[in-house]
């Protein structure tokens, strides 16, 4: 017999900590059919608004003040289709630069990683080398304090950087597209997510990137011909 799913399923499910792992996975799987395609990635992240509310008093002002609560999602994703290969999110502030050397090696285990390019925020030598690690080219542009020192790699992409600026400009601004993915999932499904526990949130707007990996995949198929294939064979 038939049973039809309670109406708040959905939301208990959001608030269930054990299925951030199964959505990270499932993203990780719905851009596997994409991988003879796939050489170069960008990485960054974004902020996603919510209906819930940080509030405290403000002695200083004598009255009540609120801020929105932010969910902040990292991604990396492929420069041709805009496929996300790995995200991750958080409910709070987080920083950009230690994620990518888990998504660079998480990719790496699908893909064949040509180039990976991200802003400034991911200027460290342990990125570089997590890069290099995976057999691609970091574009990460370096900052304004920044020199040569004995790093072998740093000194040579830093050396890239400033003497042959066009030539690494060409590379480092695909990644670009990975802010063509966050207008992407931002467009079809809202900059906003409405779940009101820490958990629902994260869960929530990993939804938001599974469900643009489908669509991507959607394009493949009537684009460029592609079979789904979901396994690494």
């Amino acid at each position: 017999m038939d049973v039809e799913p309670a109406f708040g399923t959905t939301i208990r499910y959001f608030d269930r900590e054990d299925m951030t792992p199964v959505l990270r996975q499932l993203i990780q799987q719905s851009a596997m059919p994409l991988r003879e395609i796939e050489k170069d990635f960008a990485i960054d992240s974004s902020g996603f608004a919510s209906t819930a509310y940080h509030r405290w008093f403000d002695h200083k002002w004598g009255k009540s003040q609120k801020e929105a609560k932010w969910t902040k999602l990292h991604v990396i994703c492929g420069v041709k289709s805009n496929i996300v290969t790995v995200a991750d999110a958080t409910a709070s502030q987080s920083a950009d630069s230690p994620y990518l050397p888990e998504f660079v090696e998480t990719t790496r285990r699908n893909f064949e990683v040509r180039e990976v390019s991200g802003d400034m925020a991911y200027s460290s030598k342990k990125n570089l080398h997590a890069i290099a690690d995976a057999g691609a080219t970091p574009y990460i542009p370096f900052k304004k304090n920044s020199g040569p020192n004995n790093d072998e790699l740093w000194t040579k992409m830093y050396r890239h950087f400033t003497l042959n600026e066009a030539e690494f400009n060409k590379h480092y601004h695909k990644r670009s597209n990975v802010e063509t993915v966050f207008s992407m999932i931002k467009a079809k499904f809202g900059d906003v997510v409405r779940a009101k526990t820490d958990t629902a949130r994260v869960n929530e707007t990993l939804v938001k990137v599974l469900c643009h990996n489908i669509c991507v995949l959607v394009q493949a198929m009537h684009n460029l011909g592609v079979t789904p294939n979901f396994s690494k064979n």
